[in-house]
């Protein structure tokens, strides 16, 4: 793989994150992914939610992750023990098991989860985030 192509892996890999946080500011702190596909040219978001997103919700959504592109916040990587890091308010997925040191990614103070994924160094690298569906995959999950 060419070095672009792992730069664009990097960057979509952050928007995953980007876009959790704009979905929780927008519908409710009750979503959390469920699974997500990341590759050079797209990338996919599974998250828990009750019900489909009408389209000027999907533009509110887009338009805050646009916002948080804009701002060029840097990507904070900090190692802290499992109890620190929910103190701070992280976000674990997955319901995996951790060791007593994790890893916690942010940008800024809307997005901080448990993260061992490669990011961009500030959300200005992220370029543009376009929402391009919106569907149900399985029962409550988007």
């Amino acid at each position: 793989m060419d070095e672009i192509s792992i730069a664009r892996i990097f960057l979509n890999h952050s928007a995953t994150h980007l876009l959790h946080a704009a979905l929780r500011a927008v519908l409710g702190a009750h979503v959390v992914q469920k699974g997500s596909l990341v590759e050079v040219n797209r990338l996919r978001f599974d998250f828990a939610h009750h019900s489909p997103i009408d389209k000027q919700t999907l533009k509110a959504i887009e338009g805050l992750v646009n916002s948080y592109v804009e701002r060029a916040i840097p990507a904070h990587v900090q190692w802290l023990s499992q109890e620190a890091a929910k103190a701070h308010g992280a976000i674990a997925l997955f319901d995996e098991k951790y060791g007593d040191s994790v890893r916690v990614i942010s940008f800024g103070a809307f997005s901080m989860e448990l993260c061992g994924g490669t990011h961009v160094a500030n959300t200005a690298e992220v370029g543009v985030f376009k929402i391009l569906s919106e569907t149900g995959i399985a029962s409550g999950v988007r």
